[in-house]
């Protein structure tokens, strides 16, 4: 692996840009012990705002750990495995969402990508409806910094 070059550190715009492709990656939230937590999650990325949204529920056990300590990290992987983005900041808990078509609610339909919203007004009164049973809130990810890398294949193939 040491002749072939090393992956390149993505710019500011280009770990915005990977951010803005993906809807999947691995959030970090803090234990008590101080051990990372990760998990999987869906998520809406706002590169004007640097703001990253997630849904969840408010038992999850990352809401506990953001609102004892907001500190928290998104990865999402490229397309190769040496190609990354991390977006670091802090984090806030939205309320829950107590009435179908609330703020929150409404907040929480915008994360969503355009192929799975709801179609039609019903549909989407029931998924309001939904998220109020479901007790959601809003994980609201501010960027204070943006990193990755990327491995350029393309450099590393003999003729």
């Amino acid at each position: 692996m040491t002749q072939n070059p090393a992956p390149r550190p993505l710019s500011d715009d280009a770990a915005s840009a990977l951010l803005a492709a993906q809807q999947f990656g691995t959030l970090a939230t803090v234990k008590r012990s101080g051990h990372p937590h990760l998990t999987t999650m869906v998520y809406g990325w706002d590169p004007e705002a640097r703001i990253v949204r997630f849904s969840t529920t408010a038992d999850r056990v990352k809401v506990t750990h953001l609102r004892r300590n907001p500190r928290t990290a998104l990865h999402v992987q490229g397309g190769d495995p040496w190609s990354f983005a991390v977006a670091e900041g802090d984090a806030e808990v939205s309320e829950v969402t107590t009435v179908p078509g609330d703020a929150i609610g409404r907040e929480l339909l915008a994360i969503l990508p355009e192929a799975a919203k709801p179609q039609g007004a019903e549909a989407e009164d029931a998924f309001l409806e939904q998220l109020v049973a479901e007790r959601r809130v809003v994980i609201r990810l501010t960027v204070d910094r943006l990193y990755g890398t990327a491995l350029d294949f393309e450099a590393t193939k003999k003729p």
